[in-house]
């Protein structure tokens, strides 16, 4: 049934993606099971490189999602909870699945090592991933309507990518991986070898710092944007509090670039989150 299919996808994005999942909590309740479905899917393609043993099982799983937006995989795609979900969702709204199949193809970055190369490549990246999202989740508010706010997917898209992967540059690190702008680090004298085996550096914390202001001037021309849009698209764009308070603490934390970033408890993202849609009526 496919109640009981949005209710999977829900699960899914409760568990493998908190922080979409609480923003989701501003949405008005009629649009909240398709955004939940669209972000599921995202959570799960996004995931793909931390269940498979290399890229060419991952390869095979990205393209299993392609050919399901494609209708290629007929009712055996109905089996999987999210497709089905989703699928009710593209149907539904008549979103165009090429946009995902867009998202589906800058996942392939994510199964390899080569290093993310420059800015330009990042918020390219960005914008087919966060940014879609968020464009597509403000459709679906707008029953599926085209919607203006570009500005606001993209800028906030580009901040959330940069601020999630400043909070992970350890973690991402140590899977031999740079996601980051390389040109950007290698500008301030870093090299792998030294972001590979966790070598703090002076041109390490300074490359870091650029980005997290260019994630903060991202996110102040999203807010402009997002107070120009209709106030019945706003809540698609609730993740922004949140990714505003996280690149904070990323800023004020002294504990390096390696480290782990703290996390706020879920009831204050929450509070944030309500207080940002309360604002922003």
């Amino acid at each position: 049934m496919a109640s009981e299919s949005f209710a999977h996808a829900a699960n899914v994005l409760r568990e493998t993606d908190r922080d979409r999942y609480i923003s989701t909590l501003a949405l008005p309740a009629q649009h909240r099971d398709g955004v939940v479905a669209l972000l599921a899917f995202n959570a799960e393609v996004a995931g793909i490189r931390e269940r498979v043993s290399g890229p060419a099982p991952g390869e095979i799983r990205l393209q299993w999602w392609n050919d399901a937006l494609t209708g290629e995989g007929h009712g055996s795609v109905r089996q999987n909870p999210v497709a089905d979900a989703l699928l009710d969702t593209l149907d539904r709204y008549a979103l165009p699945p090429g946009t995902l199949q867009r998202l589906i193809g800058a996942r392939r970055f994510d199964l390899y090592d080569d290093p993310m190369p420059d800015l330009e490549t990042f918020e390219g990246y960005a914008g087919e991933t966060a940014s879609t999202l968020l464009q597509l989740s403000a459709m679906i508010l707008n029953e599926g309507l085209p919607v203006e706010p570009g500005d606001a997917a993209g800028h906030l898209g580009v901040a959330q990518a940069m601020v999630g992967h400043l909070r992970a540059f350890g973690h991402v690190s140590s899977q031999g991986r740079i996601v980051l702008p390389w040109a950007v680090l290698e500008a301030n004298g870093v090299r792998e070898g030294e972001v590979f085996s966790g070598t703090e550096s002076d041109g390490l914390h300074e490359a870091l710092s650029q980005i997290a202001e260019l994630a903060s001037g991202h996110l102040e021309k999203a807010r402009i944007a997002i107070e120009a849009a209709p106030a019945a698209i706003r809540p698609a764009f609730a993740i922004c509090p949140i990714v505003a308070s996280q690149l904070k603490q990323w800023e004020s934390q002294k504990n390096g670039a390696f480290a782990a970033s703290n996390n706020e408890p879920d009831w204050r993202k929450i509070a944030r989150v309500a207080w940002w849609t309360l604002r922003n009526r």
